[in-house]
């Protein structure tokens, strides 16, 4: 989700080449990794026309699930054969959903799944108040929480996401993660709500920012990440890629994930060891694999069956995607450790990794401590169309010239991992 959701999208990017030019390979299939067009739902017709072969589009609180869920019903790809199908003008199978709780709304749900949670919704006045001050830092007071909205059960969304989840056919977890920078806006004030005040922009699903001056109030980390984990090991047992926000939170960040992998993680052989096997060793380790991979594969079949995939759930989820990645070539390489059990993929988009002059300067040097076949592109943007379609090709052109790929490569290696990264 863009930092500043009240930014004119042409106005969020830097001035990039001009990637709707006829130059552009867009028959290659140009996938968005990560996107919220359910923001301005008056954009969604337009998705049938845009040249982007995909959008990931992201949900992100209680007012934008179902609407996430209805672009779904129109446009949702059912299959990776769907997805593998050459792109054209007016193709309807466009968009994948992904369904979650993102950080900047985390203060809205309360943690009923632990052994002391609070009573059954609704909450009544007490409880709305002691669950607010609990969870956001400084402690508002009384009139600040009047405004929020009453809180909603995280048990009943993770019951419903996990519903949404399987209605697709083909979806995610996302939008979810951690955020040390946000801060919640002020309510709208009695002369903004009147009919003489300045009047909200009615073409935007409700519940964003929309331009209100931030207050000092923080949702509380072991919240946001109490909510964050519970997502995640949903996305565990439905075997569904999940989309990360991270934003000045990259250390908490993988601890969090970490603590899921914990026990599960991959042997790694020094070179040391790998010499001193015996010559031939590797003809009777073979043949073990082989065996073992039977047995797995029998215990996959015993296993329930998920959406018709013979899946044995993990305690971490089996891919996971950074948005708009922000950390360093050194927090790259710490999720590309060896013994991580989890395949992570990083994305980029204008708007926040080429926003400003340090965003710029330092993405160069990320993006090459990506692997090839880890990188992602994505637009973050709340507003389907051309400005989309361009947006993203800006930031496909910028990757490619990185890494020194041409356009067709380079295209051709992102829809790749971005098929991978859906569908496994």
């Amino acid at each position: 989700m863009c930092q500043n959701d009240s930014k004119p999208p042409v106005a969020a990017a830097t001035e990039q080449n001009d990637s709707r030019s006829d130059d552009f390979p867009w028959h290659i299939g140009v996938c968005d990794a990560h996107c919220h067009p359910t923001d301005t739902m008056s954009s969604i017709a337009s998705i049938s026309g845009m040249r982007a072969r995909a959008l990931t589009i992201m949900a992100t609180r209680s007012q934008d699930q179902d609407l996430v869920a209805s672009a779904a019903a129109q446009h949702g790809i059912q299959d990776r054969a769907a997805l593998a199908s050459p792109a054209a003008q007016q193709t309807p199978d466009r968009v994948v959903p992904a369904f979650g709780w993102h950080p900047w709304f985390s203060h809205q749900l309360y943690d009923d799944t632990a052994s002391n949670s609070p009573p059954e919704p609704p909450l009544d006045a007490a409880h709305k108040v002691k669950h607010y001050a609990s969870v956001l830092t400084p402690a508002p007071d009384e009139a600040f929480i009047a405004a929020l909205p009453d809180p909603l059960p995280l048990s009943q969304f993770l019951t419903d996401t996990r519903r949404r989840v399987q209605d697709a056919r083909t979806a995610l977890i996302g939008e979810v993660g951690l955020d040390k920078a946000f801060r919640l806006p002020w309510p709208r004030n009695a002369a903004e709500q009147s009919s003489s005040g300045p009047r909200r922009d009615e073409t935007l699903t409700p519940g964003g920012r929309e331009g209100r001056t931030l207050s000092p109030h923080h949702v509380r980390m072991p919240h946001q990440v109490a909510v964050l984990k519970a997502q995640l090991r949903l996305a565990s047992e439905l075997g569904v890629a999940v989309s990360v926000h991270g934003v000045q939170a990259h250390g908490v960040l993988f601890d969090a994930l970490a603590s899921l992998w914990k026990g599960f993680e991959r042997e790694v052989v020094s070179r040391r060891k790998q010499k001193m096997v015996a010559k031939g060793a590797e003809d009777f380790e073979s043949s073990d694999e082989e065996e073992e991979e039977g047995e797995e594969e029998k215990k996959k079949e015993e296993a329930p069956r998920i959406e018709g995939k013979g899946y044995k759930p993990k305690p971490f989820p089996p891919r996971v995607c950074l948005h708009s990645f922000s950390g360093s070539p050194q927090t790259v390489q710490q999720y590309l450790n060896p013994s991580i059990p989890l395949r992570v993929y990083f994305s980029f988009s204008t708007v926040i990794n080429l926003s400003t002059a340090g965003g710029e300067s330092r993405l160069p040097d990320v993006v090459r401590a990506c692997p090839d076949d880890r990188l992602l592109v994505e637009s973050d943007l709340h507003c389907a169309g051309d400005d989309m379609d361009r947006l993203l090709g800006d930031i496909a052109r910028k990757v490619c010239e990185i890494k020194g790929w041409s356009l067709e490569e380079g295209l051709t290696r992102i829809r790749k991992n971005y098929e991978e990264f859906i569908f496994g």
